[in-house]
């Protein structure tokens, strides 16, 4: 039973995702959704939910016009104007919640509580940007493909491993499974991180501002000390780092 489980779960990932080259990453990547218009239809989709679970779209409207007009800028200056995606940028209205995230397709998002403590429009284009690389890095694409993978994988290993007695092997497996699921989240970030430092300097913006971006992250977060090991983010404090030695990199290409 084990193995026909981790069997055919390995054999529905051969043949049931599709194989990409991503042109923004260099990567090859299994998706689950074959084509970008089938993501932008999920985005859309669940746009109209995520925004009621955000207290709608925020009532400010020079923020609003502020999000559209960064957002517009960095579409207009990089690649992602190449792309197929229909890519539309939210302010909401979540006053507590210091978050931005990207939906298949992309429809991008900013709570107020992000907004608001962010200190320029270069510190904003750092968000966006990197929201964006989410989007062309088909990054929810890739995750949905990856989950299926490895909660297939723990059911097929944790029924190997349990002796019929108790249930050791199945947590054992589900922890593997749950770490890996976190591994690709962490390493999405921080290759989101690195887009986003390409699209502000494409755009004009000084991508140092990401820096600040993560500075106000680690406050909100409760400053220093917290681990990667089980979090779906690396900390911002190894986010500094690394967006700094893509400065670096990216400077020296130009």
């Amino acid at each position: 039973m084990a193995l026909l489980i981790i069997g055919g779960t390995l054999l529905y990932h051969w043949v049931g995702t599709t194989e990409y080259q991503n042109e923004f990453t260099g990567r090859t990547q299994k998706l689950a959704i074959a084509t970008p218009d089938e993501e932008i239809a999920l985005g859309l989709q669940s746009a109209p939910q995520m925004i009621r679970e955000s207290g709608g779209l925020s009532r400010d409207a020079s923020g609003r016009a502020l999000v559209e007009q960064v957002g517009s800028r960095l579409i207009a200056s990089t690649a992602a104007k190449q792309t197929p995606y229909q890519f539309k940028f939210h302010l909401l209205a979540d006053e507590r919640t210091v978050n931005a995230f990207a939906l298949p397709g992309g429809q991008i998002f900013i709570t107020e509580a992000l907004f608001r403590r962010l200190k320029s429009e270069d510190q904003l284009a750092g968000v966006l940007g990197h929201e964006m690389g989410h989007v062309v890095g088909r990054h929810s694409n890739e995750q949905m493909a990856n989950s299926r993978l490895w909660s297939g994988l723990a059911q097929g290993v944790g029924v190997l491993l349990s002796d019929g007695q108790n249930n050791t092997g199945m947590h054992i497996a589900q922890m593997v499974a749950q770490y890996k699921v976190m591994k690709f989240s962490r390493d999405d970030e921080s290759e989101s991180d690195a887009l986003g430092v390409r699209f502000m300097l494409q755009a004009g913006y000084d991508p140092e501002a990401l820096i600040g971006v993560m500075e106000i992250l680690a406050e909100a977060s409760g400053g220093a000390g917290r681990s990667d090991f089980m979090s779906s983010h690396p900390s911002p404090e190894n986010r500094m780092e690394h967006i700094r030695e893509v400065i670096a990199r990216e400077r020296a290409r130009r």
